[in-house]
Formats: structure tokens, sequence, C-alpha cells
């Protein structure tokens, strides 16, 4: 059962990744939320302010809506960890692990659960021979980016090259990783379950960064229109698929659902967007969950580790 009283709240927002604009909009959002239901809250930006005031300051618990580097990454949890201050999410580990895609293809591999093929790419790579393993066209993503930034989709062998500078721009570990052509699904999860899953009609050729956050062209379906038979198996196998990097609290699972119903999943986000946009609370929505009591939910389940 949720209670009101947890004292002294810290909005964890802002943060200095390359998604810090989005970072500021869900932690207003969250916060607005969590001051409407009575909640003493106060947002924080660690960026802006040193992290020991939030002892000094005497909050009790924190509602992490940072995203990317230095908020989604195990980084600040681990800082929070050292000051015996409850959060929410994921804990150190999880953190990492979720936010380097190469590892968690690792992970995912090993326990059986299916994610597009991969190379990784380094200046020398022989970019010919990654395309020939791959096929075209190709993803070439940083692997410790979020939010798309970075990524490029790849028609062409001779562009390969290209993409792989682009997306080391933003990290030194690159992944080029096979296009599976279907339908975009994510599954937000909450404790210690699966919500509706939400599928994702793109106007253009990618979901990226603007097409994620800013078009009002990218339509969303919450119910998904799926079998209901599919859609309860890709719930379980994405609950799976968190569970198995040790993530909790609560998170998003992103898949791709290809032409043959087979499904794949590409990635798993432990503070994922609070936005008008965002599919968190679409999803909760769909369950009957209001935004307020969606954040009230997730902060009863902050802790430390």
């Amino acid at each position: 059962m949720i209670t009101h009283n947890f004292g002294k709240v810290a909005v964890l927002l802002g943060g200095r990744s390359a998604e810090r604009e989005i970072s500021l909009q869900s932690g207003q959002a969250v916060l607005d939320a969590l001051r409407r239901s009575g909640v003493d809250a106060y947002p924080f930006d660690p960026a802006e302010q040193a992290l020991e005031e939030l002892v000094h300051q005497d909050f009790k618990r924190a509602f992490i809506a940072l995203h990317g580097r230095f908020g989604e990454d195990g980084t600040i949890q681990g800082v929070l960890e050292w000051l015996g201050l409850p959060y929410t999410g994921s804990g150190v580990m999880a953190s990492a692990l979720a936010m380097d895609k190469w590892r968690t293809k690792l992970i995912w591999q090993a326990t059986g659960i299916q994610s597009p093929r991969y190379e990784l790419l380094q200046a020398d790579s022989n970019f010919e021979q990654v395309a020939e393993t791959l096929g075209l066209p190709l993803i070439v993503k940083p692997a410790r980016e979020g939010s798309t930034i970075g990524l490029s989709k790849v028609h062409h062998k001779q562009d390969l090259a290209e993409a792989y500078r682009l997306a080391a721009q933003h990290d030194a570990l690159v992944l080029a990783e096979e296009f599976i052509a279907g339908t975009e699904l994510t599954v937000a999860i909450l404790g210690e379950t699966s919500l509706p899953v939400v599928r994702i009609e793109i106007a253009g050729e990618l979901y990226d960064y603007q097409a994620k956050y800013f078009s009002n062209e990218t339509k969303y379906f919450c119910p998904s229109g799926l079998p209901d038979e599919l859609e309860s198996i890709i719930q379980n196998q994405a609950l799976r698929a968190y569970q198995v990097l040790g993530c909790q609290g609560w998170g998003r699972v992103d898949l791709i659902l290809s032409q043959t119903n087979q499904f794949y999943f590409l990635e798993a986000n432990t503070s994922p967007g609070m936005t008008n946009h965002s599919l968190v609370p679409m999803a909760a929505r769909t369950a009957r969950i209001s935004f307020e009591d969606l954040v009230l939910r997730i902060l009863d389940l902050s802790h430390v580790e």
C-alpha cells in the first residue's frame, strides 16, 4: 500500500548528459504530479547543485528523472548509495549494464533472449566485411547513449565509415547492428508487472530523437492491437529481459516485432522519459493508472541496495 509519508523528496532532473533537455521536461512533470499528490517535493539539478546538498538540505528520498550518462548509468545511483538516500529505479550494477547496449546484448544472448546480430566497430574495422556479415541496411549507434543520439541507418557500405565517425563522437564503443524490418514496440515495467504493450508507428525511416520527443506525426497505439496471446508472450519476455539485467522498480524495454512475428529486444531503459510524449505514462493510463498514481508507485518502490 502506498503511503504519502515520504518525507522531503528531491526530484533529480537536468544533469549534464546529452539528454538534459528531455530530463528537465520529465523532472518537471514528475515534480508537478508529486506536489499535486501532497508530496513535499523539490527540484534538484546535479549540474547546478553539489550532491552533498541532498544531505545538507535534509532530503529523505530521491526520484531520479535524469536520462543518459551521469543519471542512468549507475553513477548517480552510486552517489545516492554512499549518501544512504533511497532512490527510484534500478541499482548501480543494473543501471550500468542497461546503459551499455553491448553488455546488455551479451547477457541477453547468454540467457536465450533474442536480440539483433551485431559487430563492434573501430576506426580500423573492415567496414565492407561488416556490411556483408550483417547485411544492409544496418544500424550504427553509440553503445552507451540514449534517445537514439548518434544513431544512423546505413543503406550503402560506403557510408558505414561516416556513420561510425558520427557515433564515435558520442562514445568510444560503437555498435553496428542488424536492421530488423518490423514494428517498434515497447513494454513498461512497474514493480514486477509488465504494463500493456505500446505499438509505435513512425512517419519517417527511424524512430529517432525528433520522432520520439517532438514529432506530431509519430503515432502510438495502446492497446497495441496485437493478438492477446502474442502480447502476453511479449510482456512475459520483456519482464524476463528486464530482470535478468538486475533491473528493479520501474523501467522500459524496447523491441522490434519482425514481419514473421519474431521479436528482438533492443535495449532496456532504467530511467525512461516522463514527458507528454513518453510511453510509460501512456501504458499506465491503459492499465488505469493515473500519472499521479504512477509517480507515487515509483517513489514507493525506491530503495537503497
